[in-house]
């Protein structure tokens, strides 16, 4: 059975995203960093499907398929030529420069997460998306918490996790500081 990780960034006030949805905090805090870098190549070694909200595959689809050179250029070899599911009920195509188009999947992502993750297979990722990341979380469906916690805090915004009074029990698998300051801590699902 696949697992499902989920990566996000979070701030030390627990928000995926700031004021107006900015995630300006994130290059801020990983751009450069060697250490993050070498964890994201192993990373996406162990996928072979990455899942994506219509408002984070724009963001990825108009920057990784661009970058030709420099240091992100393997990263982006690497994450451009993963296949690529994109929950949307508006798009019609998911075109991502020259690589293979991502496939939209219009009707319950909670259901066809957990169909996919039957399959056989690596892993799938989640990167961003936070609706998306809160529908799999209260589902059950994430088996692996990826989060990079920066050193920022943004005072407002959208917050990973809801405040519906649920816990969700974690147990910590790795955790490293990353060279500009950044935290990364690895959960899986704690006991229920």
């Amino acid at each position: 059975m696949r697992k499902l990780v989920l990566q996000e960034f979070i701030s030390l006030d627990g928000l995926a995203a700031g004021p107006n949805d900015s995630v300006d905090f994130i290059p801020a805090s990983t751009q450069g960093d060697a250490t993050f870098g070498r964890d994201q190549l192993a990373l996406i070694d162990t996928i072979d499907t990455l899942l994506l909200g219509r408002v984070t595959y724009t963001m990825f689809s108009g920057f990784f398929p661009n970058v030709n050179e420099g240091e992100e250029k393997e990263f982006a070899d690497k994450f451009n030529a993963v296949p690529k599911v994109v929950f949307s009920k508006t798009l019609d195509r998911a075109p991502w420069g020259n690589w293979n188009e991502g496939r939209i999947v219009r009707g319950n992502a909670v259901e066809e997460v957990a169909k996919l993750k039957q399959d056989s297979g690596k892993d799938m990722l989640l990167s961003g998306s936070i609706s998306l990341a809160r529908s799999f979380i209260e589902q059950g469906l994430v088996d692996e918490y990826r989060l990079v916690l920066c050193p920022v805090v943004l005072g407002s915004g959208r917050p990973l996790f809801h405040a519906n009074g649920t816990s969700i029990p974690m147990k910590l698998l790795n955790g490293k500081t990353l060279d500009r300051g950044a935290v990364s801590l690895i959960y899986g699902q704690g006991d229920r």
